[in-house]
């Protein structure tokens, strides 16, 4: 059996406040974020042929509170509330460049409110950022979110993750 070849990955891991995050940071060490970005980035991009792939990555991955989620929601997507996850991608081939923003309480509420394992969750919005980072898209046709869901199953199955989007 030969091993996946996954891209090259520079990571910058960045927590807004540390200590406020501990329990996040503990569950999210470097090592299980660069993973779960890896697992994505070995995807074909989206819209490209299966030969088109990322070669490499420079990735930040900005861990925030809810104050800080929303003001870059608002700025940036004129929504006036924090979400999970926002993707800013700045170039795709061959070196994909984005910034990823996961918001630690409203992940925490989401996790409660969906009985889901916290880093589980986190996992699953660190490969749906990379896949939206990639070019894939869910908000403009039911048939795009089909794909990009079941890629993002097929992810997280390969990181020992269950399928998020069953009861």
């Amino acid at each position: 059996m030969t091993a996946r070849a996954y891209p090259e990955l520079q990571l910058s891991l960045q927590w807004a406040n540390p200590k406020a995050m501990a329990a996040h940071r503990a569950l999210l060490p470097r090592h299980v974020v660069t993973r779960a970005i890896k697992h994505a980035l070995a995807h074909p991009i989206a819209g490209r042929s299966a030969k088109m792939a990322v070669q490499a990555a420079e990735i930040t991955v900005r861990v925030v509170g809810s104050e800080e989620g929303r003001a870059l929601n608002q700025q940036y997507r004129g929504k006036d509330y924090a979400t999970n996850v926002l993707t800013f991608d700045y170039a795709v081939a061959p070196v994909l460049l984005a910034d990823l923003v996961l918001c630690a309480p409203v992940l925490e509420r989401e996790a409660v409110e969906q009985s889901k394992d916290l880093r589980a969750h986190s996992m699953h919005l660190l490969v749906h950022g990379t896949l939206h980072a990639m070019g894939y898209d869910h908000e403009h046709s039911q048939q795009a979110a089909a794909k990009m869901e079941a890629l993002e199953v097929l992810i997280l199955q390969g990181l020992g993750v269950a399928n998020p989007y069953e009861a």
